[in-house]
């Protein structure tokens, strides 16, 4: 026996085609699968890829709750971010007013006036 006779021996399940025309169908041989452990191989397979399918889909629920909870970790991170720019703006404009007044104050008190030395001395 040959390669591809050994391969059809161990997969019968599929039907074997031959794209050529040729008339001579005794080299070929193919043992179908008994038909009771088709149900039987079929319900594991199915039962395999709802397992494979199960891990996916959990996987993908997994992900897309991640996915969701960054999303509002970001939308409460960018809210604090506008809240500090608020404030940021509102304690510059508080310094101003407190950097006049205090340069107010310092410019009407005598003690902060500056003097000349020269005429005094005189």
């Amino acid at each position: 026996m040959d390669g591809s006779s050994k391969e059809e021996e161990e997969d019968s399940s599929f039907t074997n085609i031959s794209l050529t025309d040729d008339t001579d169908h005794s080299s070929r041989i193919l043992y179908p699968r008994p038909k009771n452990l088709l149900p039987k191989m079929m319900n594991a397979d199915m039962d395999a890829v709802d397992a494979e399918n199960q891990v996916e889909l959990e996987e993908k629920t997994r992900l897309i709750n991640q996915v969701l909870e960054l999303q509002h970790t970001l939308e409460d991170l960018s809210a604090r971010v506008d809240a500090v720019k608020e404030e940021n703006l509102k304690l510059k404009s508080e310094n101003q007013v407190l950097g006049q007044y205090i340069e107010n104050l310092m410019s009407a008190s005598s003690v902060f006036q500056t003097t000349d030395t020269k005429s005094k001395r005189k």
